[in-house]
């Protein structure tokens, strides 16, 4: 392991934010989840102010462009299926650094919440170097397609408040990841990549993981605070106008992260209820490419 010069947690995430050079954030990020496991960082300075502004670095590639002038994604071409894991891996290098942030932001709460997404992000750190490397078979690597960043910029939307942090990002925006994953491992199956439907197999399984953390974080925030889960989970939908979930739901997968039964027939109603408004007015709500 490879010395973490810090004594505070909060100062070792800053620290891995900060980083764009993608292989010195894989290695930092490697670095922090060991030395907290071995338990060499406090949380001592958990009452420090927290910028207002996440100092997060960004690689100098991939360029970002708004998510409707991301390049369509067919994989039906080695070159599509390139831009299809491309895309995936850009969403698992965006993960890495919303669970960074998930523990650095906010301060002040169990020891458990932060080992919980110091975790994460090392998991989401191997996601990330495991999906390279299959891009690279195709002859592409990180940063030759351009991307969008809708899911940072949720994040920064959500940082004033830790219960809004944990239903909008992990258990909103990331749980779509449950939902795409399948339809595109069908269209992987029929084009042969027999490789890449397996790895999609890990990061479902991890994923339901993911947004099972949210899921726990965000009922213990709301019993603190005598909220109703369910219902305020849907007024924050409505309230930051976050667009709802799209069909196929991935049921199975979102009942083992804790979604209750009555959670997804109200999310049910809730797209319905959106599907209609979009086609009074022409909209495409659809940005399940936040997500894998």
């Amino acid at each position: 392991m490879a010395e973490v010069l810090f004594d505070t947690v909060f100062d070792a995430l800053a620290d891995a934010l900060a980083e764009g050079r993608v292989e010195r954030k894989l290695a930092k990020v490697r670095d922090l989840a060991a030395a907290w496991q071995a338990g060499t960082l406090s949380l001592d300075g958990d009452s420090a102010s927290v910028p207002s502004v996440t100092e997060r670095g960004y690689p100098s590639k991939p360029p970002l462009v708004p998510p409707n002038e991301v390049p369509q994604r067919k994989p039906t071409t080695p070159e599509g299926l390139a831009a299809l894991f491309h895309a995936i891996v850009h969403i698992e290098w965006s993960a890495i650094d919303l669970a960074l942030d998930h523990a650095y932001r906010f301060r002040g709460l169990p020891a458990e919440y932060y080992a919980d997404w110091i975790a994460v992000a090392a998991e989401e750190a191997e996601h990330f170097t495991m999906l390279r490397d299959h891009l690279r078979g195709y002859g592409h690597d990180y940063g030759d397609f351009p991307a969008h960043d809708g899911l940072w910029q949720l994040n920064v939307r959500t940082g004033h408040d830790v219960l809004v942090r944990m239903a909008l990002v992990p258990r909103l925006a990331e749980a779509r990841g449950l939902d795409a994953s399948p339809p595109i491992q069908a269209k992987l199956k029929k084009v042969g990549d027999e490789a890449g439907v397996a790895l999609l197999d890990i990061i479902l399984r991890d994923e339901i993981g993911h947004v099972s953390l949210g899921d726990k974080w965000f009922r213990h925030l709301c019993a603190e605070r005598g909220l109703p889960m369910e219902e305020t989970y849907l007024r924050l939908m409505t309230e930051y106008q976050v667009p709802k979930p799209q069909p196929p739901i991935n049921e199975a997968a979102r009942l083992q992260a804790g979604f209750s039964p009555l959670e997804l027939s109200a999310l049910g109603a809730a797209r319905a209820g959106n599907e209609k408004g979009d086609r009074a007015g022409d909209g495409n709500h659809d940005d399940r490419r936040s997500s894998p």
